[in-house]
């Protein structure tokens, strides 16, 4: 089978997996053939479900795209396991597992609304090009140029904004986003950022016009894209309790797009 673009991210299709475990030995088993993988996981009833998820947990996250048919048609091995943890979801529940697949998500642009017998219903809240895909190709134009340190910062973003651990999210977020624009203006003007503040830095890439001017990205007012995300970066994170999943998630999407445009535009500066 082909795989296709991924719908859910490593993390919550991982939190999925891991949402199952509610499930009895012969639940579990009997999801494992509505899932085709009968031949990969066996139905040993000595073999806890906790130990069969994390075989499902491996499975799905090498073979998210594949294709399989379900009761609600055809879709990919990813997208049903996420539809099976949403399934065993209920209203108001504070079970680790199940906030930890509902704030990954968020991250992916899906969220969990609730029909009137409250069966949980999986709905998108952003686009889909702004849940995994995006978050890939920043990894992977991070890992290109070898950014270990900022692809570290994103990372523990990433993992404390599923641990709901919003003010550690958010610092990391500070920390990516400044540091890829320190990286960004030490790789175009070589020579000239050494002992500079981040803030000369950035003048400097508004300089020589990486950032567009035209586009109200960078002006000498302040009053500029730019600023604004790093201004808006810097509030509510640092401090316990004010921040939540709407403004961290937010936080994330607006990042990771502003980090994808200038890494993008990095590339192109350089070719």
């Amino acid at each position: 089978m082909g795989q296709e673009p991924r719908m859910f991210s490593r993390i919550t299709l991982v939190a999925a997996a891991e949402a199952l475990e509610s499930h009895s030995q012969a639940e579990f088993n009997q999801l494992v053939i509505r899932l085709e993988l009968e031949d990969h996981i066996p139905d040993d009833y000595s073999m806890s479900v906790s130990k069969k998820c994390a075989a499902l947990a491996r499975i799905v996250v090498r073979r998210s795209g594949e294709r399989l048919e379900t009761l609600e048609g055809e879709t990919s091995l990813g997208e049903a396991v996420v539809r099976e943890a949403v399934a065993v979801a209920s209203k108001g529940s504070r079970w680790p597992p199940l906030k930890k697949l509902e704030r990954a998500l968020e991250r992916d642009g899906f969220s969990l609304t609730w029909d009137r017998d409250d069966t949980a219903v999986l709905r998108p809240s952003l686009p889909v090009e702004l849940g995994p895909e995006i978050d890939d190709e920043v990894h992977h134009l991070l890992a290109a140029r070898g950014l270990t340190t900022l692809r570290g910062h994103l990372d523990q973003a990433l993992n404390a904004h599923v641990r709901g651990d919003w003010a550690a999210s958010n610092g990391q977020l500070r920390a990516f986003m400044e540091g890829l624009l320190d990286e960004i203006a030490d790789l175009l003007c070589p020579g000239e950022t050494a002992g500079r503040t981040s803030e000369n830095r950035r003048a400097l890439l508004g300089k020589i016009g990486f950032f567009s001017a035209k586009r109200k990205e960078w002006s000498s007012d302040g009053k500029n894209y730019i600023n604004g995300v790093l201004k808006m970066l810097h509030t509510e994170g640092a401090h316990q309790g004010l921040s939540d999943i709407e403004h961290n998630t937010f936080r994330l999407h607006l990042v990771l797009l502003t980090a994808r445009i200038f890494l993008r535009r990095l590339d192109d500066w350089e070719g």
